[in-house]
């Protein structure tokens, strides 16, 4: 079986899986060089003890797109995602050394768009720092794609993520109703330069840092659909990938 296969095969059938060597190391070091020299004094930036993230961050540091599109990644997305995507959401994450922030089993339910508009099979409405989110049509879920770049070697010391493997086949599932006895748990651990693929509707957590290394993530949400009533990507970038 070659990579492709099975990286193909991986994804439909348990939700996620794990490329090594996305990025050389000039490049991932290219990358964080951007980030460091974005102006984080935007409404779009978040800076805690626990965690700084960027929201809309393709947006936010433009400079970022050519770096991370490189021909490997574009022929990953062609090989292992398809044709006809496009960028919807992105946020960069920074876990510090020694964080204590964590997050439980959830899907990823929701879609960031530009407003508000009552549009069928679209509920569940929020709205965080001027941004609306929806849970659209499980369709749309289903169909959906997210990419987390990593910029450093992540384990469960710092914060890799855990998940329920083919729980992304199961529509919408509460971490409440795993069936503990009967599923397992696999933790995804990726190398710097290396990506992880995912399905949104895969459960999946991630724990406390108990070590002293850092966590960066670049995670980028793609999908093929136009919205309908009105309604759009609030980041939708707009050229398809492939």
């Amino acid at each position: 079986m070659n990579e492709t296969v099975y990286h193909k095969e991986k994804i439909a059938a348990e939700g996620f899986s794990v490329v090594d060597d996305v990025y050389t190391e000039k490049e991932t070091e290219t990358i964080l060089q951007a980030i460091a020299e974005a102006d984080i004094s935007g409404p779009s930036f978040r800076r805690s003890e626990d965690l700084f993230a960027i929201r809309q961050f393709l947006k936010e540091v433009p400079g970022a797109y050519d770096l991370l599109f490189t021909a490997r990644l574009r022929a990953l997305i062609a090989q292992l995602i398809g044709k006809g995507y496009f960028v919807v959401k992105s946020i960069y994450f920074d876990k510090p050394a020694g964080s204590n922030w964590f997050v439980s089993y959830h899907q990823d339910l929701t879609i960031s768009v530009d407003r508000k508009v009552e549009a069928d099979g679209f509920g569940l409405w929020t709205i965080k720092q001027g941004w609306f989110a929806v849970q659209p049509p499980l369709p749309i879920l289903e169909s959906n794609y997210t990419i987390r770049i990593h910029l450093d070697d992540t384990d469960e010391a710092n914060g890799a993520l855990k998940v329920i493997p083919a729980s992304h086949r199961k529509g919408v599932y509460r971490p409440e109703t795993i069936g503990r006895a009967i599923e397992t748990e696999a933790v995804c651990r990726v190398k710097r330069g290396g990506v992880m693929i995912m399905k949104p509707l895969l459960l999946h957590s991630s724990g406390r840092t108990t070590n002293d290394n850092k966590r960066r993530v670049v995670h980028i949400e793609f999908s093929r659909h136009a919205l309908p009533d009105g309604l759009q990507w609030a980041e939708l970038m707009d050229e398809k990938i492939m």
